[in-house]
């Protein structure tokens, strides 16, 4: 089942989020990122991506030619750099909605965006419902005091159990 992120837009002042703004990114191998490389950048308005794509694109054709290499070879370099556009796609779609100052609120499995995105909003509306009182404020929050006999850590199920 594909895995999706689920990201909000930056709030404005006192506004509260709007579902129906949120964007779903899908983990994967994204095709049309693949076979048209700038085009998808361009769609999705990546725009530092594409520059970094045309970048890399031009430089590495001029180092290959002043290599001369065949064209074959330069094919498939070109090709090679489509491909890590392809599998890489959704961490540039991620990393420029957070660097827009989008937040990232979770994640949602699902079969299809449809599914994934009706799962993720019963969750989100149950945790909404039932929050958690914050702690009080003279308390520091990651102090807890005396460690229990019964705090594990590690892989063994009780302390001092079998390796």
């Amino acid at each position: 089942m594909p895995t999706f992120t689920a990201h909000a837009p930056p709030l404005k002042a006192g506004a509260s989020a709007d579902p129906e703004r949120f964007v779903f990114v899908r983990d994967g191998f994204y095709v049309w990122a693949f076979l048209l490389s700038p085009l998808w950048l361009l769609l999705h308005r990546l725009w530092l991506a594409l520059a970094g794509y045309v970048a890399v694109s031009v430089i590495v054709g001029l180092a290959l030619r002043l290599l001369g290499v065949s064209r074959v070879a330069d094919f498939f370099i070109g090709l090679l750099i489509s491909l890590l556009v392809g599998f890489e796609a959704a961490t540039l779609w991620r990393w420029t909605l957070a660097r827009r100052g989008w937040s990232f609120l979770g994640f949602a499995v699902g079969d299809d965006i449809e599914d994934a995105e009706r799962r993720f909003f019963a969750s989100w509306t149950a945790k909404k419902s039932e929050r958690a009182p914050e702690p009080p404020p003279h308390s520091p929050a990651l102090w807890r005091g005396q460690p229990s006999p019964s705090d594990i850590i590690g892989l063994f199920p009780e302390p001092g159990g079998p390796r």
